[in-house]
């Protein structure tokens, strides 16, 4: 448990420094970027590292049909992930796509997972999204929004979006749970 807890909280401090530390932010400027960067991997790989090691016990049982709602969200997650780099209408007509799209991909995962880990792990990761939406908002005022992207974009980044999600629902069956169940 304690190395997803430091994971949780080195990527959370290196995410909201602009937000918590502006002054200091500004000072470093580009500088911090490889800093930065290395504190979010080494967060990312603590929170896998604990998340694997840590033998969890069932706080509660998921019903079955927790799976394909998991999945229904993820697709959504991926595709605002996809839509914000796209600038699609969707990314446009909100304001934090990537955070919601965190935001989603946690609360999935909680559904479907009824472990401490998944609670500490997942809750922390939404938290962090849910809370880095409110700074970002209460420092940044509303921008003019781009033009939307043409249909074809549109449903082009449907498609990476779809395959993609397949792409990590297959990777996620090699190294942990199978989300789209046994495939036999």
């Amino acid at each position: 448990m304690i190395l997803v807890v430091l994971g949780l909280g080195l990527w959370s401090a290196a995410h909201l420094m602009p937000q918590l530390a502006p002054a200091l932010h500004a000072r470093l400027g580009r500088r911090a970027r490889p800093v930065v960067a290395m504190t979010v991997l080494l967060g990312l790989l603590l929170m896998i590292l604990g998340y694997i090691g840590w033998d969890s016990a069932y706080h509660r049982t998921p019903a079955a049909w927790t799976r394909h709602l998991n999945n229904l969200m993820m697709l959504v997650a991926v595709y605002l992930f996809a839509a914000s780099g796209a600038k699609t209408r969707i990314a446009v007509a909100l304001r934090h796509p990537q955070l919601l799209a965190v935001s989603l991909w946690s609360g999935a995962h909680l559904l479907a997972n009824g472990t401490w880990s998944a609670l500490v792990l997942f809750g922390g990761l939404g938290l962090w999204a849910v809370i880095e939406m409110a700074l970002l908002d209460a420092r940044m005022p509303l921008t003019v929004r781009p033009a939307p992207v043409t249909m074809a974009r549109e449903l082009r980044t449907a498609i990476i979006a779809v395959v993609v999600f397949i792409l990590i629902g297959l990777v996620h069956g090699w190294v942990g749970p199978n989300p789209f169940g046994a495939i036999s």
